[in-house]
C-alpha cells in the first residue's frame, strides 16, 4: 500500500440516506440527489459518479502519456466508462470497461497511450487487482 507523501487535493462530501439520499461537497460545487441504479427516480448513483470521475482522471493520464510519447491528442478525445454493480460468491462487486476514442491516432499508438495511462491514473491504480477492468480503443 502506498502512503501519499504530499496531499494535492482532498475532495470532501457529506452524504445522507445512502442510495436514496443526497450528497453535498464542502465547497458547494456538488449538490446531488442519489437513487438506486435502475430505479428511474430522480438522482444519480455511485456507479455513475465513479465512472465519471474515472473517465475524467483517465483523460488526464492520457494527456501525460501523450506528452511522454510526444503525441498530439485530438480535441475530441473521449472516454466512455461503464461501471457494473453485480453479485458473485454471495457478495456485491464492481467491474468496469473504459472505451477510449482517439480519432486520428493510429491504433498501436492509441493502445500504447491507453496502457501507459492505465499505469499512471490514480483510479486505475486504486482498482488494480481489485476489480475486473477492460480497456479498449473505440
Amino acid at each position: 500500500m502506498t502512503k501519499i507523501d504530499k496531499v494535492l487535493y482532498t475532495g470532501k462530501t457529506h452524504t445522507t440516506g445512502g442510495r436514496d439520499g443526497a450528497s453535498h461537497s464542502d465547497d458547494g460545487q456538488l449538490d446531488i440527489k442519489l437513487s438506486p441504479p435502475g430505479s428511474n427516480r430522480a438522482g444519480t448513483n455511485p456507479e455513475q459518479l465513479f465512472a465519471a470521475g474515472w473517465s475524467a482522471c483517465f483523460i488526464g493520464a492520457i494527456g501525460f502519456a501523450a506528452a511522454n510519447q510526444k503525441v498530439r491528442l485530438p480535441a475530441d478525445l473521449a472516454v466512455d466508462t461503464e461501471v457494473d454493480l453485480g453479485t458473485a460468491d454471495g457478495g456485491y462487486f464492481l467491474q468496469a470497461r473504459l472505451k477510449v476514442s482517439l480519432p486520428g491516432i493510429e491504433a498501436d499508438v492509441a493502445r500504447a497511450l491507453i496502457e501507459e495511462a492505465h499505469q499512471t491514473c490514480p483510479y486505475s491504480k486504486a482498482t488494480r487487482g481489485n476489480i475486473h477492468v477492460e480497456l479498449s480503443v473505440a
